[in-house]
């Protein structure tokens, strides 16, 4: 069943539906806690699922469930799913579908991705990562400096803003470069990067350019094309889907690496990147997720559904992250980091409160159904950066169902502690 559209006559852009309404396909919502209804602010660690996402996977399961690539009604059922889900997530990104790649997680992907980088990669190369990153995109890279003896390079990042440091990301791009791995948006400071700005500066000296868009993908519509980029990797789980991964690759890249693959597998893109038997309703469900979001808001194809409900959604956001940015700053014992409300930036705001442990903040949030995360967030740089390595950071994010009232709840929350 999909979402119903609302749409106002002669109103540009078009009306994304109501909050209500969106909340109304999150069975998760109705959950309480100690009495209270639970407001979910862990979205940047996993969002919750609406009903169609799931019924998706169950229809596979329950009546398409098989292997692929075999002479027999379900098994080509199971690959038109799959070949579906590719066109849909190529929407998603804009990208082609022999461009998407499906796999475990991004963390599964990026490894796999760096082992087949890495066959061509000698001592004298080097790789150019930042101190923003997630560790997803600083460990495959590491693996390669101690396999191969190759250079990983870290650019730094400017602590009082939480944005990269670009006087020193062109320092540290050399001729040597072979590849520059930068995420798209900070998963522990909502720090969004100017991704095409890095890959022109790594084209041009001949590096080609990882993505990594966890973060960004549940608020901001990727375009491949428009970034420029040789690879990318995202998360379904972080956009109202499964836990599965997702790479896009440039098509004459993915056909042209030498990954890591049994002989017997297809060794055309995209399945010469994948390896073992999918998570085919995990695939399913991811595709559930994307068309999910593009309904809820009309157009004309699925990627301008797409635009019109990001382009909404991110005005929500917005509004969100400056009422509780706003709101946190005026109580005297937080203090918060990462860009202000203005700048560019996704809406999840990391701060600690009077030096106490994340940890301790939570439980205690928690208590009263406000759920959020604490810790490093596995963005160890950005934490040891702050110096918060001994207790970590509060980390809130706004989804799309996040309402104004449950950021007063936080707010509320956290002034009593």
């Amino acid at each position: 069943m999909s979402v119903a559209l609302k749409q106002t006559a002669g109103l540009q852009p078009p009306v994304i539906i109501s909050i209500e309404e969106i909340r109304r396909c999150f069975p998760a919502l109705a959950r309480t806690h100690n009495s209270y209804p639970v407001a979910y602010f862990d979205g940047p660690g996993g969002t919750q699922v609406p009903r169609t996402v799931v019924e998706a996977m169950n229809d596979y399961l329950y009546h398409h469930n098989a292997n692929t690539h075999w002479a027999y009604p379900t098994s080509e059922e199971t690959d038109a799913i799959i070949d579906s889900a590719r066109s849909v997530l190529a929407d998603f990104l804009n990208a082609g579908p022999s461009e998407i790649v499906f796999g475990a997680n991004m963390t599964t992907l990026t490894f796999h991705l760096a082992r087949a980088l890495g066959r061509s990669y000698d001592r004298n190369d080097e790789i150019l990562v930042t101190e923003l990153e997630h560790h997803a995109n600083i460990a495959p890279w590491r693996a390669l400096e101690k396999e191969r003896g190759l250079k990983v390079r870290m650019a730094k990042m400017i602590p009082e803003t939480g944005e990269l440091d670009w006087d020193d990301f062109s320092r540290q791009l050399t001729g040597r470069t072979k590849l520059v791995a930068i995420g798209a948006a900070s998963n522990a400071l909502g720090t969004i990067n100017h991704v095409r700005r890095a890959a022109k500066m790594a084209h041009s000296l001949g590096a080609q350019i990882f993505v990594d868009a966890v973060h960004y993908a549940p608020h901001r519509l990727i375009d491949v094309r428009d970034w420029d980029c040789d690879f990318l990797a995202c998360s379904a789980y972080k956009f109202y889907g499964p836990h599965i991964g997702i790479l896009y690759g440039r098509h004459d890249l993915l056909n042209s690496l030498d990954f890591p693959k049994l002989l017997p597998a297809p060794d055309s893109a995209p399945e010469r990147a994948e390896t073992g038997t999918q998570n085919h309703e995990g695939i399913a469900g991811a595709a559930a997720a994307v068309d999910f979001l593009a309904s809820l808001a009309p157009g004309a194809t699925r990627r301008e559904r797409l635009r019109a409900a990001f382009e909404q959604l991110h005005e929500r956001g917005d509004a969100l992250v400056t009422r509780l940015w706003n709101g946190l700053r005026e109580i005297e014992r937080v203090r918060l980091y990462g860009p202000p409300p203005g700048a560019t930036r996704t809406p999840t705001i990391a701060f600690t409160v009077n030096g106490l442990p994340s940890i301790d903040v939570a439980k205690k949030l928690a208590e009263h159904g406000t759920f959020l995360s604490h810790g490093d967030f596995y963005a160890m740089t950005v934490v040891e950066r702050l110096g918060e390595t001994p207790h970590g950071l509060v980390r809130a994010g706004c989804a799309c169902y996040t309402t104004s009232q449950e950021v007063d709840r936080l707010l509320a929350g956290v002034g009593a502690l």
